[in-house]
């Protein structure tokens, strides 16, 4: 047996007539034979006419006195393809940094920064606290005291007392003064982001009576998702120049770490 007669028993096999299906792909195409199809402009990435200066400058040092266009094209596309890819890894290591894995059960915490943090900004509080209440203490036994020679650090002591409690008189007014304003304006109310007679357009907000919401309709409530920024800082950036090899040891790499 021949292939042809092969193919042509198993397509019958299939119930496929491959003249009908020859003659259908040539119509549904045919427009495209005798066509000639081009591919789109090569475009540079950097300006040519610059980086064929800067090109000639720097082969001129090693004695080479002319450079194709090919070789601009070239080295644009190069730069392209290094900025992507650098771009990319760059990304990768700033998600990796934001990242979060409480909620993850294959992860327990260790240890809590924050928290501690924050109990040793209690302690200094309760300390600045306790110093302070012994500096009261101190100041009002000298503005009790009654002792006839009084000498210069007494004087002073009964000075900075009346100044304290001059001070604290004013503070208590002051919030006697707030709680009065806003026991008068009464409670704040929120306002309702998502009321059916509110609709936004552009941004804006635009009011709807009671004959347009019943001929409109009222509207969903659905909630349009905000398009997530990555936001690549200096720290990721050294982060990558130190995993890779032509960068783990350039004086980029050193100037960085100097910032």
């Amino acid at each position: 047996y021949r292939d042809d007669d092969d193919i042509n028993d198993v397509a019958s096999m299939a119930g496929v007539n491959l003249n009908e299906e020859n003659a259908r792909i040539m119509a549904t195409n045919s427009d495209l034979v005798g066509t000639q199809i081009q591919s789109c402009k090569d475009e540079p990435f950097l300006a040519a006419i610059p980086l064929h200066k800067r090109i000639l400058e720097m082969a001129k040092k090693l004695g080479i006195t002319d450079v194709p266009a090919e070789v601009v094209t070239f080295i644009s596309h190069a730069t392209q393809n290094r900025l992507r890819t650098v771009i990319e890894k760059v990304t990768v290591i700033t998600q990796h940094r934001m990242e979060s894995h409480k909620d993850d059960e294959w992860y327990e915490q260790a240890t809590d920064v924050r928290s501690q943090l924050k109990f040793f900004e209690q302690l200094e509080r309760l300390e600045k606290q306790r110093k302070d209440e012994q500096e009261r203490e101190i100041l009002l036994k000298a503005a009790k005291s009654r002792s006839r020679q009084e000498d210069p650090e007494q004087a002073r002591l009964k000075q900075k007392a009346k100044e304290m409690q001059q001070q604290e008189l004013a503070q208590m007014r002051q919030r006697d003064a707030n709680l009065t304003a806003l026991a008068a304006i009464g409670p704040r109310k929120k306002r309702k982001l998502d009321s059916p007679g509110l609709l936004t357009v552009g941004g804006e907000g635009l009011g709807m009576s009671g004959g347009s919401q019943a001929g409109l309709g009222t509207p969903s409530s659905r909630q349009y998702a905000r398009q997530k920024i990555t936001r690549v800082n200096l720290r990721d950036f050294i982060f990558y120049m130190e995993q890779e090899r032509e960068t783990s040891h350039s004086l980029l790499l050193y100037r960085a770490l100097l910032k």
